[in-house]
């Protein structure tokens, strides 16, 4: 089995990519990674849509800020993945919410985002997770119907370069015990 850690600990945020498209059988490997998201009551709620038309791309590149540090990857990389999720699903029992946080989709999406992007990472891949962008326009774009939200936009492709390390939090600087304020180091 291949170290999990590892390839968290080295996984980076990649914004720039070669023109090279992916295989089919790539691509099913991340999305059979995307498949083993676990989810609130197995809902699973996402649905996942592939875009590799440029037209559509461009569409979809209009929808994000150019200020956005991942404004080129929407066009540039080798395919888009729209992460969407059916609302009212994940976390509600019939028409109520099981907590006062109530709709759990983006609980839920966040686990196969992060399923997707360490897959494409262990395959040598890089990806960036966009979340801002014009969300309403987005989904128009992709014809996205009602009952359901797009969370974000996830360029896939092979790295231009290699990605530099960025600093990380200490753990005893996030992680508390029994309470909030005692650090997990001082017990």
């Amino acid at each position: 089995m291949t170290d999990s850690l590892a390839t968290l600990q080295s996984r980076r945020t990649i914004r720039r990519y070669k023109d090279e498209p992916l295989s089919r059988e790539t691509l099913e490997k991340i999305l059979l990674a995307a498949q083993c998201a676990q989810s609130w009551n197995n809902s699973q709620c996402w649905e996942l849509v592939l875009i590799d038309d440029p037209e559509i791309r461009k569409k979809l590149q209009e929808t994000v800020p150019s200020q956005n540090p991942a404004f080129r990857a929407i066009v540039e990389s080798s395919t888009l993945v729209c992460v969407c999720a059916k609302t009212r699903l994940a976390g509600f029992f019939g028409n109520d919410p099981g907590s006062i946080l109530g709709d759990w989709f983006m609980h839920d999406v966040g686990i196969v985002t992060q399923n997707i992007c360490t897959q494409a990472h262990a395959l040598g891949l890089g990806t960036v997770v966009v979340a801002w962008l014009d969300h309403a326009a987005a989904k128009t774009v992709i014809q996205l119907p009602e009952g359901y939200e797009l969370v974000s936009l996830i360029p896939l492709g092979y790295p231009e370069q290699e990605a530099r390390a960025t600093p990380r939090k200490k753990v005893n600087d996030f992680v508390h015990k029994n309470r909030f304020g005692a650090k997990y180091a001082d017990h």
